[in-house]
């Protein structure tokens, strides 16, 4: 009988003692070492063994320059906000991570995507569904696939079983946290589960080149549930974001070993599942049907794409003491600098005013090529007179009250274009060698705070 080990393991970050510490030397957090039983796995067993083990030849050095490299295929699904997210498609052998609030749709954007892939052979695990709720599910949506099987199942071996036999295209563990190894014996989403699962998986996906998506659950403050390790061990880690009571998500990358960390995907959730919005900037911008002061649109770039985005912001006098600073979608403290610049060097007295900033949609949002649409509208609401509804704005603030030159230009330029815009503000050194003939927008040139209040105020 194998020997049994007991160890310490931090709920955090997942590092290990072998015995209980108030304080994780790791993480700094307290309170989160908890004992865990762990049982070495015996010489010769393995919970996935690739057909033809045997022997191995033992790997040596080599040369990057004699290194070998074919680039693969990626596979383009019907879905091209997932694919953009992901770098342009899926690529075999990955293993993928996506994270989310409960209710946010995770489960739904991966059960219509195993659907919708045609000519592929998908496996659809579940841990916390049975098939009979799946299959409820999977009648919503428009999306038929004949080759698309559904297990419910949480042991590792018995799932690489069933593998074995199917032998699928595409494998979707939904979650992570309910599955167990016999090979560790601890409870289903602790450290050690979480870590021996997700390597045997990662083991499977890179000796076979089956891409495997693991659907995680969340903390209370919005962080993947489990060992940091996880994220560590997989090679993309998506998020999820949302109010699960409004109608639109956004897939976030986090990390990303084929592609960009910056891309953005955008989803209407309907009753027949989750509709990719080609056109986010139309969605993004209120309808009104008058024009009202405090609101400002900014044109922003997430990865590739370019977005248009409204601001929205209150300021009033602070009635009960310390004045509050509240931030919704924004940088709270990146607002505590604009605010400071525009009293120092607009000579605006903000310092016993309330202040509310809200991006509308739901996104979050950290690009400096914000600042100028922001500032313009905290001038708005501070002087009660609305922005040109036809007037975009694209610059970083600087501390000294300056308006600095944001990357792709361009790009944001057409964007405004293409919605109808009449005239947009940016930095004068943006548009340094840059054709503007070709543009039938207005490019209105600022280098300070001052040029674009007298321009727009």
């Amino acid at each position: 009988m194998a020997k049994v080990k007991t160890t310490f393991f931090c709920q955090n970050c997942g590092a290990q003692s072998p015995k209980w510490l108030g304080r994780c030397p790791a993480c700094g957090e307290w309170n989160t070492y908890v004992e865990e039983i762990l049982q070495k796995e015996e010489s010769g067993k393995g919970s996935w063994k690739p057909q033809g083990s045997g022997l191995k030849k033992a790997s040596v050095p080599k040369k990057i320059a004699e290194v070998n490299y074919e680039e693969q295929p990626r596979w383009i699904t019907s879905d091209p906000e997932l694919d953009r997210v992901l770098g342009g498609g899926i690529v075999s052998g990955s293993l993928v991570l996506i994270g989310g609030e409960p209710g946010i749709g995770k489960s739904t954007l991966m059960l219509q995507i195993a659907l919708t892939l045609k000519g592929k052979k998908v496996l659809y695990v579940s841990g916390e569904e049975s098939e009979a709720q799946i299959k409820m599910r999977a009648d919503r949506m428009a999306a038929k696939n004949p080759d698309c099987y559904v297990l419910s199942e949480t042991n590792t071996q018995q799932i690489f079983q069933q593998i074995e036999i199917l032998k699928p295209d595409f494998l979707i563990i939904d979650s992570i946290q309910t599955l167990n190894s016999q090979y560790v014996e601890s409870a289903a989403g602790s450290v050690s589960q979480v870590r021996e699962c997700t390597a045997e998986l990662m083991k499977f996906a890179k000796e076979t080149g089956t891409p495997v998506f693991l659907i995680g659950h969340i903390t209370k403050d919005g962080s993947i549930a489990g060992p940091k390790v996880l994220e560590h061990m997989v090679d993309t880690v998506l998020q999820f974001e949302g109010d699960r009571h409004l109608t639109y998500r956004i897939l976030r990358t986090s990390k990303n070993r084929f592609g960009s960390t910056h891309e953005l995907g955008i989803y209407e959730m309907r009753a027949e599942g989750l509709r990719s919005v080609a056109n986010p900037s139309e969605i993004l911008l209120t309808q009104r049907e008058e024009v009202l002061n405090g609101v400002a649109i900014g044109a922003m770039m997430e990865g590739n794409r370019p977005l248009l985005i409204e601001i929205q912001s209150l300021v009033s006098p602070a009635t009960y003491g310390t004045p509050q600073r509240s931030s919704t979608g924004h940088d709270a403290k990146r607002l505590n600098m604009l605010l400071a610049v525009l009293e120092k060097r607009g000579g605006m007295r903000l310092g016993q005013q309330d202040v509310f900033l809200n991006v509308a949609g739901g996104l979050r949002v950290d690009d400096p090529g914000l600042d100028l649409a922001v500032c313009a509208s905290l001038i708005s609401s501070y002087e009660d007179t609305p922005v040109s509804e036809q007037i975009c704005f694209a610059g970083e603030v600087g501390l000294g009250g300056e308006i600095r030159a944001v990357s792709r230009i361009e790009n944001r330029i057409a964007e405004a274009e293409k919605l109808g815009f009449k005239k947009i503000v940016v930095s004068k050194y943006a548009v340094k060698g840059l054709d503007l003939g070709k543009f039938k927008i207005q490019i209105l040139q600022v280098s300070k705070l001052e040029e674009m209040y007298q321009l727009i105020f």
